[in-house]
């Protein structure tokens, strides 16, 4: 009887550790009625959403402060949440930014500062920013202006490459601390779009990668590659959002696949975990348009992920779930992006 009380309050003990040290990064564009749809919730909507963080007790934080706590290491509060907007629309000071103060919420938005610079009229310009920013708002890197940084140029070798997405980031950090004050480290990729190549380089440089594939973040992610769950268009469905902010990060110990960018098709993906809190019976991924993912267990905490047929050409997940034996109606989430390239 002791014996197995003590693995119920050890197990209780382990579950808590693996959640409290998770967050949840929310990805949003547009809070227009006006603009593509896709990537834009309305003003109705988006006040939903944060209606419902703030009757259900949730955390929101600056991304700063939840980043610095995975990398320390320290302990978050459950349902730790960030909100971040992608590419500096006007509509996130004239639409968004309102009603996030009426919550008292911080939030991020990640610019291309040569865009700014260019005067290009959908984008916010530094004044508009600078003030956002003195009310606590953060703004970081998008960019220069929001190209594929993957993608080498026609003969460009990759020193060349290496040598010109280095200058951009860089010029784009800098652009921002000069107008705004600012010098957060965070890269947001545009398009979500990264490679091995361009993960290194980023790490090199000593910033914060950060993509639009969905997942939970906790400790153990990788943060030249860390998830957002995006919030717009089909994704701004209160009662799916719900389970998304509800989720945790599985605790993986390492991932191995060819690249995120790859001619490989299917592409094939091995996770190893440290199990905890969900039945490995319970685990199961799904391929973007295609259906249920072919698993293959190698050893009681590795698994081989991969598609039953090709992928199409472009851009694609694998996102794998597996409910909480601790409470069945939260569920782990990891995505993995794919760039599938012709041969």
């Amino acid at each position: 009887m002791y014996k197995k009380l003590f693995h119920l309050v050890l197990f209780s003990l382990i579950s808590v550790s693996l959640r409290v040290q998770a967050a949840v990064i929310l990805q949003y564009h547009h809070v227009s009625e006006s603009l593509p749809a896709v990537t834009s919730v309305s003003a109705n909507t988006f006040t939903k959403h944060l209606s419902y963080l703030k009757e259900h007790n949730f955390n929101v934080i600056p991304l700063n402060e939840l980043i610095n706590a995975l990398q320390q290491g320290k302990t978050l509060p459950e349902k730790t949440i960030a909100i971040t907007f992608d590419d500096g629309y006007n509509n996130n000071y004239d639409e968004a930014a309102p009603i996030l103060e009426k919550f008292n919420y911080p939030y991020t938005i990640f610019v291309n500062p040569k865009l700014i610079d260019e005067g290009q009229s959908y984008v916010m310009g530094w004044d508009k920013l600078k003030e956002l920013s003195k009310k606590g708002a953060l703004i970081s890197n998008h960019s220069a202006q929001h190209d594929y940084l993957h993608i080498k140029l026609d003969n460009e070798t990759d020193a060349q490459w290496k040598i010109r997405i280095k200058q951009d980031i860089l010029y784009s950090q800098q652009r921002i601390k000069e107008e705004v004050g600012q010098d957060y480290k965070y890269l947001a990729y545009p398009y979500g779009e990264f490679n091995n190549e361009l993960q290194a380089l980023v790490t090199v440089l000593g910033f914060i990668g950060i993509g639009q594939h969905s997942g939970a973040v906790n400790k153990n992610s990788n943060f030249s590659r860390l998830p957002r769950f995006p919030a717009s268009g089909f994704y701004s469905k209160l009662d799916t959002l719900i389970t998304k902010l509800n989720s945790h990060a599985f605790n993986i110990t390492k991932l191995t696949y060819q690249d995120s960018v790859t001619t490989q098709n299917p592409p094939t993906l091995t996770i190893e975990f440290e199990m905890g809190d969900f039945h490995k019976t319970q685990f199961a991924c799904y391929v973007s348009n295609i259906g249920q993912a072919s698993l293959n267990w190698i050893s009681k905490n590795t698994v081989e992920v991969t598609s039953p047929k090709e992928l199409n050409n472009g851009r694609s997940r694998f996102n794998c779930t597996a409910p909480s034996i601790k409470n069945p109606s939260d569920y782990y989430w990891f995505s993995q992006p794919w760039v599938i390239e012709n041969n």
